[in-house]
């Protein structure tokens, strides 16, 4: 397993660009950025070559103002396939090889049967797309605790999407943070979920913060990622309590526990 660092959520003492540095010398393998901007991308590819500093994934544009994504809103079509490419351009160009999609908060009234059917057919487009790079598309179930009326909330709907789709491109981003909320028991969730893992991410929780300020059994869900033989990279995505570097204790016990 690689050990990443989310950069829009961690090292904000600095600027996004700084960021890389300042997690490669943390001794972080990698790093993810949620929603890039368009004026950072150069400078983004520019720092992740001298550094040799990979960012792994990024997410598709999530829309204005408060959206939490688009993929599940019939209204939104048009404008998340203009995501899409803007996305598709932004993973081309840093070297990514995973994007992520989110499925949003349709409003009041929508029929479920239709955000449903616009969350396939959108994944389905999003995967013909990124495979022209060669970039997996990943889709991510969301607890509705932090985002009230989040379209693809616990891991079964999310599987059984994924079942039905039944597309070689497309995986499940697995966050504990979010399945220790929705699920009963997080290691069998990752048992359950196996192979359509294809990208981790962690927080402690209550409060999303460093490994050690809640109650995830990390030992336990690693042990499970061993066990269904996940290999990928493992992303640190929290709100540091303060410093970032101040609170990466944790670390000497995640690359032991990845090994």
């Amino acid at each position: 397993m690689k050990l990443i660092s989310n950069v829009s959520m961690m090292f904000c003492e600095l600027p996004l660009v700084e960021r890389l540095k300042a997690a490669q010398d943390a001794g972080f393998d990698g790093v993810e950025i949620q929603f890039p901007e368009s004026q950072a991308i150069a400078p983004l590819k520019e720092a992740s070559s001298a550094l040799e500093m990979s960012i792994e994934l990024i997410n598709v544009p999530r829309g204005p103002g408060e959206s939490v994504g688009l993929a599940a809103l019939p209204a939104e079509k048009e404008a998340y396939r203009a995501a899409v490419e803007i996305c598709a351009k932004q993973a081309a160009t840093l070297n990514v090889r995973k994007i992520n999609v989110l499925s949003g908060r349709p409003p009041e009234g929508v029929p479920h049967a239709d955000c449903l059917a616009m969350l396939k057919a959108n994944l389905t487009y999003t995967a013909e797309v990124m495979a022209n790079i060669d970039v997996q598309v990943m889709v991510e179930a969301v607890n509705r605790h932090d985002v009230p009326g989040f379209f693809l909330s616990g891991l079964d709907e999310a599987l059984a999407l994924l079942e039905e789709l039944n597309c070689p491109n497309i995986a499940l981003q697995f966050d504990l943070y979010h399945m220790a909320i929705t699920e009963p028991d997080l290691p069998a969730a990752i048992r359950r979920a196996g192979p359509r893992i294809g990208h981790v991410q962690f927080a402690d929780t209550p409060g999303r913060h460093e490994p050690g300020t809640g109650e995830i059994d990390f030992t336990a869900a690693f042990t499970a990622l061993h066990d269904i033989g996940y290999h990928g990279a493992v992303s640190a995505e929290y709100r540091p309590q303060h410093n970032t570097c101040d609170g990466l204790q944790w670390m000497i016990d995640f690359k032991r526990m990845m090994a």
